[in-house]
């Protein structure tokens, strides 16, 4: 299908040193600008960020500081790229949340006039999501063929989520599922432990994700200048850091985890 188009689209695709809109920096940038006459132009470069790239995110998009080294800095490359996406409307996958604000701080960073005024930004996850709802009454439907009457009322909404449950695991027990890392498995099986495992997404430490576990088994800090760095050496070199958290605006449970890591591995003896 040819696209309706009075002016180019690029979609693009970020890869990064992590999810921090405001310190992570750009890896890798990837797009395809489509013309209003269909014709197609891609890009690809991969971008030195000037800042180490934590192995939990390596992991992701396999690239590692020894393949950017000699790569060019974002500041380098900036102009060129400002001047491919001239003109164009924007779009990608989760793009309005993360890669075009990752892209206009880079731009910030390296003072370069890119606007956002005019341009038309494409998301299309949220396509995806406005269509195919993640509603209850929308699985309900999609999984049990059944209209939810009396949708939130508690006791309605609840044995509708478990009939939800038993056709999922009758579905997807023979389903292949494949991870960011390339692993195949069925995890969809009827077992409550193998289910909380894939049902769960991240390996939270906090309710609230704060503090997660990397691939190693080790606590690491999930937001802000400490992203992907363990809890206990944060404390250890930076003690006031305990203090900022207990006194900041952090959920209960975070504070009593990040209390209870501190107790078990710094307290005196």
């Amino acid at each position: 299908m040819k696209l309706n188009l009075t002016r180019p689209i690029a979609f693009f695709d970020l890869e990064t040193t992590g999810v921090n809109v405001a310190s992570d920096r750009i890896v890798e940038i990837a797009i395809v600008k489509i013309m209003p006459d269909g014709t197609k132009e891609l890009k690809e470069k991969r971008i030195n960020p000037t800042i180490p790239i934590p192995l939990e995110s390596s992991l992701v998009h396999g690239i590692y500081d020894k393949d950017i080294s000699d790569a060019p800095t974002f500041k380098a490359i900036g102009k060129s790229l400002a001047d491919f996406l001239k003109d164009c409307d924007l779009g990608g996958y989760n793009s309005n949340k993360f890669d075009i604000p990752v892209l206009m701080e880079e731009f910030l960073r390296a003072e370069i006039d890119f606007s956002l005024e005019g341009r038309n930004c494409v998301d299309v996850q949220n396509i995806f999501h406005q269509m195919e709802q993640r509603t209850l009454k929308a699985a309900y439907k999609f999984y049990c063929g059944k209209e939810l009457v009396n949708a939130h009322a508690a006791l309605a909404d609840i044995e509708a989520t478990f009939e939800v449950f038993l056709s999922q695991i009758e579905r997807y027990k023979d389903t292949e599922f494949t991870d960011k890392k390339g692993n195949t498995s069925k995890p969809v099986v009827n077992d409550m432990k193998a289910l909380s495992d894939f049902s769960g997404v991240t390996k939270n430490v906090d309710l609230a994700g704060r503090i997660i576990y990397n691939d190693k088994g080790v606590e690491v800090f999930n937001f802000g200048k400490h992203t992907g760095k363990p809890v206990v050496d944060v404390l250890k070199q930076e003690p006031s850091y305990y203090a900022w958290m207990q006194n900041g605006d952090f959920p209960l449970y975070t504070k009593k985890v990040l209390t209870r890591i501190k107790l078990r591995n710094l307290s005196t003896k």
